[in-house]
């Protein structure tokens, strides 16, 4: 594998990096609940999980 022969400048580094941007989340609005919720992500809505707007689990109560 070839390696650089010198090493490279911070100013070259951070040349390359000023593309490296941070995007926003992606929100839609749950067509059950009407929550807003990260895309392609389950969510918690009064204690039940939600994906695609169906119930995917329910809290389960606890038995003492």
């Amino acid at each position: 594998m070839p390696n650089p022969k010198r090493r490279h400048s911070q100013q070259r580094s951070a040349k390359r990096r000023t593309h490296y941007k941070a995007s926003a989340t992606t929100l839609s609005t749950d067509s059950t609940t009407g929550e807003l919720h990260v895309r392609h992500r389950a969510h918690v809505s009064e204690g039940k999980l939600y994906y695609k707007g169906k119930v995917v689990a329910e809290k389960a109560p606890i038995k003492k």
